[in-house]
């Protein structure tokens, strides 16, 4: 017996999806215990110098996170074409992860180049590059992750290609991670950020299970 795989629908999408969340899980626990932009200059500096080597790391998890990303969305967005979706919504997704993935490694240089320059003294230069960590890695990441949500979860709503309730919760976070675009103007939004990063890696998992390889000739008729 044989069992025939069709290869233009991409890989299964567990598999990006799985490893986007390691790495995710990963940077999150090295990071949360780094310093914040309210952090002071000197504790930035002390935390940079202290731990070259967890900012490495941390770097390397963040950047390797943004190619099963795009696998991700790349194949995601075939898949839903292949199902018979001709709207743009699809490819306006796939340019939000390109957009999500560009800030991912822009977010790690900034924390690798943390890590090389930590011996520098300079406490200014440290706090301007954590900065730079993580408003591209925190807005400049989620609100363009947004996106992708949307452009999966309103062309599955609308051909019914996943359930009604996950459909709607990739919209709502989709919308949230949106919102999070104006946490650069308070920091009263700064909650929206781990919604969107955490809830959309959630229907992102949901989707790589619930969205079918092929349409189904019953579900048409």
């Amino acid at each position: 017996m044989s069992v025939t795989v069709d290869v233009r629908s991409g890989p299964p999408l567990a598999v990006p999806a799985i490893a986007l969340a390691v790495l995710t899980a990963g940077g999150a626990l090295l990071g949360g215990s780094g310093p914040r932009p309210d952090s002071t200059p000197a504790a930035v500096l002390a935390y940079d110098q202290a731990n070259p080597g967890m900012l490495g790391l941390g770097a390397a998890l963040l950047l390797g996170s943004a190619f099963p990303l795009l696998v991700y969305a790349a194949t995601a967005v075939r898949r839903i074409e292949r199902l018979g979706v001709t709207a743009p919504g699809p490819l306006m997704g796939f340019a939000g992860a390109v957009l999500a993935a560009a800030a991912l490694v822009v977010s790690a240089l900034a924390s690798w180049t943390a890590a090389q320059t930590a011996p520098l003294g300079d406490a200014v230069l440290a706090r301007t590059l954590t900065w730079v960590w993580f408003g591209a890695g925190g807005v400049g990441f989620v609100a363009p992750f947004g996106l992708l949500l949307l452009g999966l979860a309103v062309p599955a709503l609308i051909g019914r290609l996943v359930p009604r309730w996950l459909a709607g919760a990739g919209i709502a976070v989709g919308v949230l991670a949106l919102l999070s675009t104006f946490a650069l103007a308070t920091d009263l939004l700064y909650p929206l950020l781990p919604v969107g990063r955490f809830g959309g890696l959630l229907v992102l998992l949901a989707f790589a299970v619930a969205l079918p390889g092929a349409r189904d000739a019953g579900a048409d008729r």
